[in-house]
């Protein structure tokens, strides 16, 4: 599967996110973040003062959200001004988060953790499984015995259920065009986002999605130590078949 070429991986391009983020985390995604967050805790069986690690937490969508049910948050993610931009949410909030600076595929924790999530299709970007699958590592190391995982990703079955070529919208006082295609054998879905302000000032970026199906991410998890993982069609546990409209993984250790 073809990905971006040069010294750094596309995530790992402060530039990127700064330019994108208000177009991917926009005022919609962040009034649903209340009803995931309450919907993890119960898939984790968290209780207050359960301590959770958000790996990829970006600009705190979830974790702020977390800290609000009560939970002891950590976040961490790869991208500084995100994490910035989540303290100063929380401070707004009046939550409490501890947030690192760390590649999740690197990441070590001293602290062990009751849960763990990676939430709105923040998986599958890296350049080769054996990358993705140590982001999933760095997880199951940081949790305590026990401790549950929340993953939720577009799979493959759902891609190809709402397979579409692309898309035109308005969002965060900017027109926003997407152009997809299918990477090799159903193996990525190639993303490419075209910004253009008021001004007609355009920006454009290509990158790929790794897609996992339901089994193959089950048995990648199942194959790193966790003892159990089920796989929902949601964070209601919908059944994952042919009404799932994203894939919620609940792996525990």
């Amino acid at each position: 599967m073809a990905v971006d070429s040069g010294e750094k991986q596309w995530f790992e391009k402060e530039d990127f996110w700064l330019s994108y983020g208000p177009v991917m985390f926009d005022e919609a995604h962040w009034a649903e973040a209340h009803g995931v967050a309450e919907a993890i805790c119960s898939l984790a069986g968290l209780e207050k003062g359960s301590s959770v690690l958000d790996a990829c937490c970006g600009p705190g969508r979830i974790s702020v959200e977390l800290g609000l049910c009560g939970m002891d948050v950590t976040g961490v993610d790869i991208t500084q001004p995100y994490l910035d931009a989540a303290k100063e949410t929380a401070c707004d909030e009046g939550v409490e988060l501890t947030l690192i600076n760390a590649d999740m595929r690197t990441f070590t924790s001293g602290k062990k953790f009751d849960a763990a999530v990676n939430v709105y299709n923040s998986f599958g970007y890296c350049a080769s499984v054996a990358e993705d699958t140590e982001i999933l590592r760095s997880v199951y190391g940081a949790l305590k015995k026990d401790g549950v995982f929340v993953l939720e990703c577009i799979s493959r079955e759902t891609a190809v259920k709402y397979f579409t070529p692309g898309e035109w919208f308005e969002r965060a006082g900017m027109t926003v065009l997407t152009e997809f295609k299918v990477a090799g054998a159903w193996e990525g879905l190639v993303s490419k986002w075209i910004l253009i302000d008021g001004k007609g000032k355009r920006k454009e970026h290509c990158f790929v999605q790794r897609l996992y199906s339901a089994p193959e991410l089950r048995d990648i998890l199942l194959g790193i130590g966790f003892s159990h993982v089920d796989v929902y069609g949601g964070f209601g546990c919908q059944p994952y078949d042919q009404n799932a409209v994203t894939m919620v993984l609940v792996a525990k250790k």
